[in-house]
């Protein structure tokens, strides 16, 4: 690796390092915001419960580690993907990248959430005005990744948030670097990764509805108006470092081994496993689990994940068909079906 690019991974590490110190949940849980961030996209690293900081590569691994998109093969790819999630949510992703080469990858994704009409209710008609609204959540990210050397690869990503609740709002800026290390000690197979997410200023609420009518009582006066300040809220930030393994049996068959420490700013850690079978690159099956052993059941709803792909080459064109499932307590169980194009 050239001094250049030790320099780089050094300094992204160091500053991953103090990001880590602010993490850990303590009595924060359940107080950040801009939780859509933590809805996981990519139907293969949710089928192996997102054990893939450091095994995620392509478009896919734009949402895992963006370091991992540098690794894309091919010139350009595209990437859609739909989640029944829970409470009847739908969550909708699609992404795009081009492979300048030396230059590097850049990609662009968006994730949108389809929540329903809910009924608006007040004071006065807690059953409800006869009106509804839907909820608006929205990001869109663009990425930029390079590979450093033939191991080292790095990647940065700038995502835009959106959230429209009625007649109230809020915007926002996130950021997630990742650095990945492919063959570590000279040993095939073995690699390593690291991703600060969701780093970015406060956000907070502001529109209309945050407008309340002020009477004062024996004056004769119209009524006023006043305003409520929102507060403000931090963005769920984590800190994930992993690390994969991929042997070969023959040139047939291959399995990938991966697991992932996450430590959350807003929750308690969690603990990924995940494996995937790979049959002559055409067949894959996946499964993984997620442990938080300082979290309870009722808080801690996930469990093991299991999932599915079809990959395809017609000619220059990769199709690949991706299904994960993802068990949950209390709520429906996670569906997630993708598509992916490599050109």
């Amino acid at each position: 690796m050239s001094y250049t690019a030790r320099l780089v991974v050094v300094a992204l590490l160091l500053a991953m390092a103090s990001g880590a110190a602010q993490a850990g949940a303590g009595n924060r849980a359940g107080t950040g915001g801009a939780a859509e961030l933590l809805i996981p996209v990519g139907t293969r690293d949710i089928g192996m419960s997102g054990a893939t900081v450091s095994t995620s590569k392509g478009i896919e691994a734009l949402f895992w580690n963006p370091a991992g998109a540098a690794r894309m093969p091919g010139s350009a790819a595209f990437y859609f993907s739909h989640m029944s999630y829970i409470a009847d949510i739908g969550v909708d992703y699609g992404a795009a990248a081009v492979n300048f080469a030396e230059f590097g990858v850049l990609a662009i994704n968006a994730k949108a959430l389809s929540i329903g009409e809910i009924a608006v209710t007040t004071n006065e008609n807690p059953d409800g005005t006869g009106t509804t609204f839907s909820p608006q959540f929205f990001n869109l990210g663009l990425t930029y990744a390079k590979m450093l050397s033939e191991r080292v690869s790095v990647g940065v990503t700038a995502t835009f948030i959106s959230e429209r609740m009625a007649d109230v709002s809020a915007t926002g800026v996130a950021f997630n670097a990742g650095v990945t290390y492919d063959n570590l000690a000279s040993i095939e197979g073995l690699s390593i990764g690291l991703a600060l997410k969701n780093i970015g200023p406060e956000m907070s609420f502001d529109g209309g509805g945050l407008m309340y009518v002020a009477e004062v009582e024996d004056q004769n006066r119209p009524p006023g108006y006043y305003k409520a300040e929102a507060a403000p809220f931090e963005l769920p930030s984590t800190l994930e470092f992993g690390v994969g393994y991929r042997y070969a049996f023959d040139a047939q068959n291959a399995l990938q081994v991966a697991g992932t420490f996450q430590s959350n700013n807003f929750a308690d850690d969690e603990y990924r496993l995940g494996g995937e079978y790979a049959f002559q690159g055409i067949l894959f099956l996946r499964a993984g689990i997620t442990m938080s052993p300082e979290q309870a059941t009722p808080e801690f709803i996930y469990g093991p994940t299991f999932g599915a792909g079809l990959r395809y080459q017609f000619g220059t064109l990769d199709l690949t068909v991706d299904y994960a499932f993802r068990s949950v307590e209390v709520f429906n169980n996670n569906h997630v079906f993708s598509l992916g194009i490599g050109l």
